[in-house]
């Protein structure tokens, strides 16, 4: 249970499993990951062993069958111990929800099955481009109908797990002069003729995770893979925003308690002017409100996560609300854990320079917070 907020004995326990598999084979793992820009492949059939591909896809489908809370949760206890790990799961269960929820049930029994049971590796959403990020409507990769199948053709840019996906969720046009009324959805996978994995990103943070552009050259996918109706595929894209938002604020409370928990082991050890920092009143104060940080973004995403598993029409205001805070919480406390760190906190061997470094891209990804405030402005100017 947490406080201020009571958990349901599912939710406990897919909390508990995520916080023992972070525990026993994220954590130790976790500063060699980032210093070599090595991928957590390793941990992928782990994690869809356990359930954590799939958290909130139904049992019936071979996901956990949970909840968006439970989802929350899982999130914020991987990144914990380490951000990169964190969002390559994000990336893997926002695949997951995608297939569950727009697959027919051949498509989920081909495609969904597999990839929860770890048989297709990691998964990839290439929506935005080099040319759009948060104006995702904006994108040029088109899909022209032939016969059977449909020839992409487009580069998509920022794509976490691009180069270990089995599957590609792709977003492109079919019908250009409708703008975003003629978006299409598809499932492009590993192998598929004409699917380059482009150049891999060398990031300032989450140099555990892969980030890579994703080209299609006359890419010939299946009519057998589009998901949902010719042309809806943006409201396939815009469906799973809230979830998305929920994902990046429960890892950025992840980030945020992890920097809080170093900086107060930090302060109880070190001493200066006759006195351990703990015992400094400045050294309280940054304590104190990281701490209020790190208790108020949680509370934000989890109420965000409760509004989506009801079905609230609230939900898009309150998982905006949370990936704000969350974001920008995060990296105020990293902030201050550095500061009190002094010179320690600039050098490799202590986590909070990793946790620095990895806090910052959470305002900028699954839109940014300038990206947050329009959206919670226009939500509550609507009423």
């Amino acid at each position: 249970m947490l406080a201020g907020f009571p958990l349901t004995e599912e939710q406990q326990l897919v909390a508990d499993t995520a916080l023992a598999f972070a525990r026993d084979r994220v954590a130790p793992g976790a500063a060699a990951r980032d210093h070599d820009g090595r991928y957590p492949d390793e941990l992928l059939p782990v994690m869809a062993k356990l359930g954590l591909f799939g958290v909130k896809v139904g049992a019936d489908d071979g996901g956990a069958g949970a909840d968006a809370v439970s989802y929350a949760l899982a999130i914020e206890a991987v990144s914990r111990s380490c951000a990169a790990t964190g969002v390559t799961m994000a990336v893997c269960n926002l695949v997951a929800d995608v297939l569950a929820g727009y697959g027919n049930g051949e498509q989920r029994a081909r495609l969904l099955a597999p990839y929860l049971a770890g048989q297709r590796g990691a998964g990839s959403f290439c929506l935005s481009e080099p040319h759009c990020g948060s104006d995702a409507a904006a994108l040029s990769t088109t899909a022209v109908r032939d016969g059977d199948y449909f020839v992409l053709n487009g580069t998509k840019q920022w794509v976490t797990n691009g180069a270990y996906a089995g599957l590609h969720i792709v977003f492109a046009k079919t019908s250009p002069e409708q703008k975003s009324h003629g978006i299409s959805c598809f499932v492009v996978e590993r192998g598929t003729p004409g699917l380059i994995v482009g150049k891999t990103e060398h990031k300032m943070g989450l140099r555990g995770s892969n980030t890579t552009q994703i080209v299609l050259e006359d890419c010939r996918v299946p009519t057998a893979n589009l998901l949902g109706d010719v042309d809806r595929g943006y409201a396939i894209a815009l469906a799973n925003l809230d979830g998305g938002r929920i994902g990046i604020a429960a890892q950025a409370c992840g980030i945020a308690a992890a920097a809080l928990t170093e900086g107060v082991r930090y302060t109880r050890d070190r001493k200066a002017f006759g006195r351990s920092l703990a015992e400094l009143q400045a050294i309280q104060f940054a304590v104190a409100d990281s701490a209020i940080d790190v208790d108020t973004a949680r509370l934000l995403t989890l109420r965000a996560a409760a509004a989506k598993d009801a079905g609230s029409p609230r939900t898009a205001r309150e998982s905006s609300m949370a990936k704000l805070f969350a974001s920008e919480a995060a990296c105020r406390v990293a902030d201050r854990m550095l500061q009190v760190h002094g010179g320690y906190g600039y050098v490799e061997e202590y986590a909070i320079e990793r946790l620095y470094r990895d806090a910052r891209i959470t305002r900028i990804y699954e839109g940014t917070s300038e990206v947050q405030r329009i959206v919670i402005a226009r939500e509550t100017l609507a009423g």
